[in-house]
C-alpha cells in the first residue's frame, strides 16, 4: 500500500457548494494530522521527519524579501578573532606577481595555536665568604617552592583532581613534555604540602553538621589501588562531603562524623546509647565509673581491655556509644536528623527513612496473576497519595492533619489483602513508622534521600519529588 495520499482534484469556485467547501477543509485538516503522525512515527523509528520547505515567493512577487540577505562586501561585522592576542606575525610574500602591479595591503588570516614546552630556569645564588670564615648566600625567590615551578605544580594538581588523569598517565605526559620527574617526586607533589585542603575539608563537615537541621547520607562501593573500599557521602542541599574508607560499619560512620576529632568520651549520651542497644549490665556498670575521656583509639581499647570487656559484640556497642559521646561533647546537635535508605550503619540519633527506597519493597514484588497485580497497583496508589499529602503537610503543618496522616499510615500498612507476600512487605514497612513519619514532627526534613531522581520505573505519582 502506498504511503502517498491521492491528490485532491481541482474544483472550480463555481462548482463549490457550501458542503463541498466544508468537505475540502475537513480533508485538508485530516491530511495535516496524518502528516504530523507520520513525522512522529519517523522520529520514533530514528528517521527524519518530512522537511518543512517554505513556500516560494515567486507568485507573490516578494522573492527578494524571501532570499537570504547577502553580506556586504565591506562588512562591519566583527571578526571572531579580533580580540585574540597575537603572539607572532609572519608576512607571506605573493609569488608570480606581474610587473606593474600595485600593492594593496594584506589579507589577514589568524591561526590559533597552543605551545606546550618545558621552560627550565637556573638560578645562580651568589655566595660570599666573610672575613670570619662564614658564608653568605642569596636566597631563592619566595615564589619558587622547590625544583618544580608553581606553574608545573598547578598543572599537575589540575590534571589529577579536575581532569581525573591517573598518576601513571600524568607521569607519562610530563615526561613527553620534557619534564625530568620521577614517580616518587610526582607522588609527593600530589600528596605533600596540602594540609590546608584537609583542614578546610574537616571544617566544611564540622560547620555543615553545626548549622544543619538534617543530613542525608549514603555510601557506595569504591575501589582504590586495587582494593575494594567504600565512599561515604554526607550532606544536604547546602553542602556535600565525601570520604573513602575501607569499612561501612556504624563505627566508621561515627568516626567520619567526628571530622578532625579522634577522642572517645563516656558521658550521659554515650551511656544512654549503650543501654538502648542492650549492653549487658555488668560491662555497663564498669564503664559508668572511672576514666571518662580517652584521647585516641589506643587509649580506649586499652581501657576496655583493662575492664575485661573483650566480647566483640560488647566492644562494638561500647565503642559506638563512646563515639556518640564524643560527637555530642564537641557540639553535634543530638536532635540532628539523619536521613538514609535504611542502611543499618546510619541508624543513630534521630533517624528518618527515604520513602522512595522504602516503597521499593512493594515495587519489587512480582505478582503471579492479574488479580495480584491489581492489588499491588491499588496499594501503591494509596502509598503515593499519602506521600503527596505528606508533601503538602510540610508546607503547612498542623496537629489535626498530623493525626489524620498517622492514622492513614496505619490503615495502609496494616491492611490484609489476598496477596500474602504483599501483606508481609506492608508489615515490614509498618515497623518503620517512626522513621517514615518523622516528618510529622520535623517538617523541615525531606521525604526522600534522592537529591535528584531519574528512575523511569518509579511510580507516575512521583514525578515531582
Amino acid at each position: 500500500m502506498s504511503d502517498k495520499a491521492p491528490k485532491l482534484p481541482k474544483i472550480d469556485e463555481s462548482e463549490r457548494t457550501p458542503l463541498v467547501t466544508q468537505l475540502i477543509e475537513i480533508v485538508q485538516h485530516q491530511a495535516e494530522i496524518i502528516q504530523v503522525l507520520r513525522d512522529e512515527i519517523a522520529v520514533l523509528k530514528g528517521n527524519k521527519p518530512k522537511p518543512k520547505i517554505k513556500p516560494s515567493g515567486m507568485e507573490t512577487g516578494d522573492e527578494d524579501k524571501k532570499s537570504p540577505k547577502k553580506r556586504p562586501r565591506h562588512s562591519t561585522q566583527r571578526s571572531k578573532t579580533a580580540e585574540l592576542e597575537i603572539h607572532e606575525t609572519k608576512v607571506i610574500a605573493a609569488e608570480n606577481v606581474p610587473a606593474g602591479s600595485t600593492r594593496k595591503g594584506y589579507r589577514y588570516f589568524v591561526v590559533q595555536g597552543l605551545v606546550i614546552e618545558s621552560h627550565n630556569i637556573e638560578y645562580k645564588l651568589e655566595r660570599w665568604l666573610t672575613p670570619d670564615g662564614d658564608y653568605v648566600e642569596a636566597e631563592l625567590p619566595s615564589d619558587v617552592p622547590c625544583h618544580f615551578s608553581a606553574e608545573i605544580i598547578c598543572f599537575i594538581l589540575y590534571q589529577y583532581h579536575q581532569c581525573h588523569v591517573t598518576q601513571p598517565l600524568l607521569l607519562e605526559q610530563l615526561r613527553e613534555y620534557g619534564v625530568d620527574i620521577s614517580e616518587g617526586q610526582l607522588n609527593r607533589l600530589l600528596l605533600e604540602g596540602h594540609e590546608c585542603f584537609d583542614e578546610e575539608k574537616a571544617e566544611l563537615l564540622s560547620t555543615g553538621l553545626e548549622v544543619s537541621p538534617y543530613i542525608q547520607v549514603d555510601d557506595t562501593g569504591a575501589r582504590h589501588q586495587g582494593k575494594t573500599g567504600v565512599c561515604t557521602h554526607i550532606g544536604n542541599p547546602w553542602f556535600a562531603w565525601f570520604e573513602s574508607t575501607e569499612s561501612k560499619s556504624r563505627i566508621n560512620f561515627l568516626q567520619l562524623l567526628q571530622a578532625d576529632h579522634r577522642d572517645y568520651i563516656l558521658n550521659e549520651e554515650a551511656l544512654y546509647y549503650m543501654q538502648a542497644q542492650k549492653l549487658p549490665q555488668d560491662p555497663l556498670e564498669k564503664l559508668r565509673s572511672g576514666v571518662r575521656v580517652f584521647a585516641d583509639k589506643e587509649q580506649w581499647e586499652a581501657h576496655l581491655k583493662q575492664l575485661g570487656i573483650d566480647r566483640a559484640h560488647h566492644v562494638r556497642i561500647a565503642t559506638e556509644g563512646a563515639l556518640i559521646g564524643s560527637l555530642v561533647e564537641h557540639g553535634l546537635n543530638p536532635d540532628l536528623v539523619i536521613l538514609s535508605d535504611d542502611a543499618g550503619q546510619f541508624n543513630i540519633l534521630l533517624h528518618a527513612l527515604c520513602w522512595v527506597h522504602a516503597e521499593r519493597t512493594i515495587h519489587k514484588l512480582i505478582p503471579s496473576s492479574d488479580a495480584q497485580r491489581d492489588i499491588v497497583a491499588r496499594c501503591r496508589d494509596q502509598i503515593w497519595d499519602l506521600y503527596a499529602d505528606l508533601k503538602t503537610y510540610r508546607e503547612s503543618p498542623c496537629e489535626e492533619k498530623k493525626i489524620e496522616l498517622s492514622q492513614r499510615f496505619d490503615e495502609i500498612f496494616t491492611q490484609k489483602t489476598d496477596y500474602i507476600t504483599l501483606n508481609l512487605a506492608l508489615k515490614r514497612l509498618h515497623k518503620n513508622k517512626r522513621e517514615l513519619l518523622l516528618v510529622l514532627d520535623r517538617p523541615e526534613i525531606p521525604l526522600h534521600n534522592n537529591l535528584r531522581t531519574n528512575n523511569q520505573d518509579t511510580h507516575q505519582n512521583l514525578n515531582n519529588i
